[in-house]
């Protein structure tokens, strides 16, 4: 008797102990910049507000409040999402590549979106008709995953140490490697060509992000000034980008891409633009699920392994069918469970192949995404038409010199 009440008072003890070092996480960082922003958000880029540009990447310094974890006595994300009957999706709508939603069509698309319609297709439901697109600003994403709002936020969202420790999300397969880039005006900055050469310029960026604070910190750090030209989203970005109110525009390298081909459209814009070669930061982007949700994050994470997994083993949307089951490692990829799911909704044995089916391997989904779809998806084919280049960046498979790399599927 006596060592159980030693044992609750020592897990009291801790657990009082534990609330005392749970605080915000708020960037203190200084810098002697001038700051004149302008929190209108545009509602002409779909309904995507406070669209950090990819560069996403917010530390939420505007909602850091900590998050309840999901307790042992939750049920499962998975076993609610098979209640329901459909798949709740946090994205953007705004960044071609990543998460794009074709006003025209109604057609979404982008490495994001993929991957929401791959976890679909996985646990056994149609990408095509049980998704919900919920669009996830840079302010509110966390507190609508924290509020169930949404089962899966795959937004552009930079895993860092606040938001996997602070907020109480817990990250899943990181499935683009990008860092923080800088667009800006020649006509402004004739003589740049690198961010060394922007001392003093006015830089749009989209507040509450960790755009923003890279942006500081790579200034302070170079003994240079700017001016702060702060924006709630993308589309506030680009109207004072091509109104010259801002001369350079930082954000996700593969955001800067996408908005310099959308500002080229524009007849009205004059000036030519170019890319500055340095990167600020470092920002893998990836999928989220609330805290302890274990089965769920799991499920989530090993979907983008498998369609890893089956690039390097040269299995793709055109051949899984006829592939040969009795091979070990064929088999256990796309006729085995692997323990994935719950013990009332385990994944079906085959539900590798239906990723395959609907989505295809990471070779394809980035073809679909960036670049013209033609690609096989064939381990070694080449893409063409990309945005952007897959070919020697992070994103390459390993064997390729890339970071896209998957543990061991068995």
């Amino acid at each position: 008797m006596k060592q159980i009440y030693a044992l609750m008072l020592m897990l009291m003890m801790a657990s009082v102990a534990f609330t005392g070092c749970v605080s915000d996480d708020s960037d203190d960082a200084t810098d002697t910049t001038t700051d004149t922003t302008d929190t209108t958000t545009d509602d002409s880029t779909t309904d995507d507000t406070t669209d950090d540009s990819t560069t996403d990447d917010t530390t939420d310094d505007t909602t850091d409040d900590t998050v309840d974890p999901v307790g042992a006595d939750t049920q499962s994300t998975l076993d609610v999402i098979h209640e329901r009957g459909s798949l709740k999706c946090g994205i953007k709508t705004s960044q071609f590549g990543m998460g794009y939603l074709d006003s025209d069509t109604g057609v979404y698309s982008g490495l994001d979106v993929e991957y929401c319609r791959a976890i679909a297709a996985a646990i056994g439901l149609d990408p095509d008709e049980n998704i919900e697109y919920i669009v996830a600003s840079a302010g509110d994403r966390f507190t609508k995953l924290a509020d169930k709002e949404i089962d899966v936020l795959i937004r552009t969202t930079t895993w860092t140490t606040s938001r996997d420790a602070d907020l109480n999300a817990d990250f899943a397969g990181i499935n683009f490697y990008d860092g923080q880039g800088m667009l800006v005006n020649k006509e402004a900055h004739s003589d740049a060509v690198s961010i060394m050469n922007l001392d003093g310029a006015k830089i749009c960026t989209t507040t509450g992000t960790t755009t923003e604070g890279n942006l500081a910190d790579y200034f302070a750090a170079n003994d240079m000034t700017f001016e702060v030209v702060g924006v709630a989203d993308d589309g506030a970005a680009m109207e004072k980008f091509k109104a010259q109110d801002c001369t350079a525009w930082t954000g996700d390298m593969s955001n800067m891409v996408a908005q310099q081909y959308a500002v080229s459209q524009d007849s009205d814009v004059t000036f030519s633009m170019d890319i500055m070669p340095e990167l600020l930061s470092k920002e893998p982007l990836g999928a989220a699920t609330r805290d302890n949700d274990d089965d769920w994050n799991d499920v989530v994470q090993w979907v983008w392994f498998g369609m890893l997994t089956a690039e390097e083993m040269n299995i793709t949307s055109g051949n899984y069918a006829s592939a040969d089951l009795d091979d070990t490692a064929t088999g256990r990829l796309l006729n085995n469970n692997l323990g994935l799911g719950t013990e009332t909704n385990p994944l079906p044995a085959t539900w590798m192949q239906n990723v395959l089916q609907h989505v295809g391997n990471y070779q394809e989904a980035y073809d679909n995404s960036f670049c013209d779809g033609t690609s096989n998806g064939e381990r070694g084919s080449t893409l063409s038409g990309c945005l952007v280049d897959r070919a020697g960046t992070m994103n390459a498979p390993y064997w390729d010199g890339g970071l896209q790399y998957a543990p061991p599927m068995r």
